[in-house]
């Protein structure tokens, strides 16, 4: 069993029923060109929690853990795509539209694809995901069930929306979750800040939260020792 510091209080897991989840770390989402600026948004926030998570996720895999990659988006006819998702607002592009990286939010597409840092290697699990939780229309949880896991360490963007509404869904399902600070973003730092307050809040109502320094240091001994 591994401790880790955290807020409320310490985080124990046992690496053998642990997985990283790697929430929607997309090019449409982080990347110039993307979803996510066509929206108005500072992309420069989500790219701040790249360099943090490639620590987090090179230190799983040395440690041979379960990582696990999440994709949201619709296929190509947008079937899966309800009209409240798909006419909200007023973008410049909307889901389905042809832009920079190709259509938006579609399945197969590039800007569809996880950023290149975080790649995915063969073997690790990717999701598709229609929604924002993880666990909804999507194989999750039997795969999550066939690997014995029962704790999660959440990772990815945004902090508010996918990676708060797949914390809620886990922790319905009985999952322990710790949610890695650095290593979400948001495109509105207010929103990250309370969301992770949210998740520790009332001794842990949600979840724990801890940055990935305190993760990777406690991760480092059961590398050396396997």
């Amino acid at each position: 069993m591994i401790t880790i510091p955290a807020d409320p209080y310490p985080f124990t897991l046992d690496p053998a029923t642990t997985a990283l989840v790697v929430i929607d770390m997309q090019r449409d989402f982080v990347e110039p060109g993307g979803f996510g600026e066509t929206l108005g948004n500072d992309v420069a926030l989500l790219q701040s929690v790249v360099p943090p998570l490639r620590k987090v996720l090179d230190a799983f895999r040395a440690a041979g853990l379960t990582v696990i990659h999440t994709r949201e988006g619709h296929v190509p006819d947008l079937s899966d795509c309800p009209p409240a998702k798909l006419n909200r607002g007023e973008p410049t592009l909307r889901i389905g539209d042809e832009g920079p990286k190709g259509r938006i939010l579609v399945r197969g597409e590039y800007g569809h694809d996880i950023v290149d840092e975080l790649a995915p290697l063969p073997g690790e699990l990717v999701v598709d995901k229609p929604g924002k939780g993880s666990f909804h229309a999507t194989g999750l949880q039997d795969e999550l069930v066939a690997r014995g896991i029962t704790r999660l360490v959440v990772t990815g963007v945004t902090t508010e929306v996918c990676v708060h509404t797949t914390v809620r869904e886990a922790n319905d399902r009985g999952y322990e979750c710790l949610v890695l600070s650095d290593c979400t973003g948001s495109y509105f730092p207010e929103f990250h800040r309370v969301g992770l307050a949210m998740i520790a809040a009332q001794g842990g109502i949600f979840g724990w939260v801890a940055p990935s320094e305190a993760l990777i240091t406690a991760l480092v001994p059961q590398e050396v020792a396997s």
